[in-house]
């Protein structure tokens, strides 16, 4: 029902909880009444977060299916988990020429993520009763694409599909899922193929807290803080053509303003 603080009272894991949206997700659960777990590859600066939050930090490297499965344990020894946000993300700019070992990197972080977390929590939530909630960061690249961005572009879609089967599969254990899409958001990440997607505004991470309370609230599965994805959406499956000939123009504009501009410091993430 909209209206509700889904989070107030519950135990609230964010991974890339130490900036960024992640940053913002714990503030704002925390704002809302929460305990949360601020858990982070960078354990300095999860604790800063955590200690502004009163809540508790946990190192984790979330491409590390171990990592994951104590971060979980140690989050269980405040209370039962019952909201579990995997944030955590990674871009790459470049097409077929990227190297191995950065698809490994970001297929684990941004895809394999949210196999480990449910493969260690869903478990003892389907043995729980009441309503849980799983936040997978996506991004609108996941719906539409990412100019100049082969791996993100496919990691992205990938932990889209993961969100809808997770959803369709675990909604009779009261597993609520929410597939968060977002264009360009203010983080501390260098992300040049933002150009393009940028001229939608640039959101600040606390704004896409609150989107993502609202669909909890709601129980809704898409959230979009950009709202105008939806419209990129239905233009895509309504002419999926037509879309493609747009997206090629925009590659080619977005490839002359790189030309020209310094790197931009934001990220979808």
């Amino acid at each position: 029902m909209a209206g509700t603080n889904p989070v107030a009272g519950k135990v609230c894991v964010v991974t890339g909880g130490a900036s960024g949206i992640g940053a913002g997700l714990c503030q704002h659960f925390a704002a809302l009444g929460a305990k949360v777990v601020v858990a982070d590859l960078n354990e300095e600066a999860a604790a800063k977060v955590a200690q502004e939050i009163n809540g508790v930090a946990v190192r984790c490297n979330v491409m590390q299916e171990m990592d994951v499965r104590r971060l979980i344990a140690v989050a269980e020894t405040l209370g039962p988990v019952e909201v579990f946000a995997a944030n955590a993300g990674v871009p790459s700019n470049g097409g077929y020429e990227v190297p191995n070992d950065e698809w490994d990197r970001i297929w684990k972080v941004n895809v394999m993520q949210h196999v480990y977390v449910a493969r260690h929590l869903f478990p003892l939530w389907q043995q729980r009763p009441g309503d849980k909630h799983f936040i997978i960061t996506a991004s609108a690249a996941g719906l539409l694409t990412q100019v100049g961005g082969l791996p993100y572009s496919v990691s992205k879609h990938a932990a889209v599909s993961i969100a809808e089967w997770y959803q369709i599969t675990y909604r009779e254990f009261g597993i609520h899922v929410a597939c968060l899409c977002p264009q360009v958001v203010e983080t501390g990440m260098v992300w040049v193929g933002n150009a393009g997607a940028g001229g939608d505004g640039v959101l600040k991470p606390q704004q896409v807290a609150e989107e993502v309370v609202k669909a909890m609230g709601e129980k809704k599965f898409l959230v979009l803080p950009h709202p105008q994805v939806l419209k990129y959406m239905k233009q895509k499956a309504s002419d999926y053509d037509r879309w493609l000939k747009g997206m090629t123009r925009l590659h080619k504009s977005v490839g002359e303003l790189q030309s020209r501009s310094p790197p931009i410091t934001a990220a979808k993430l």
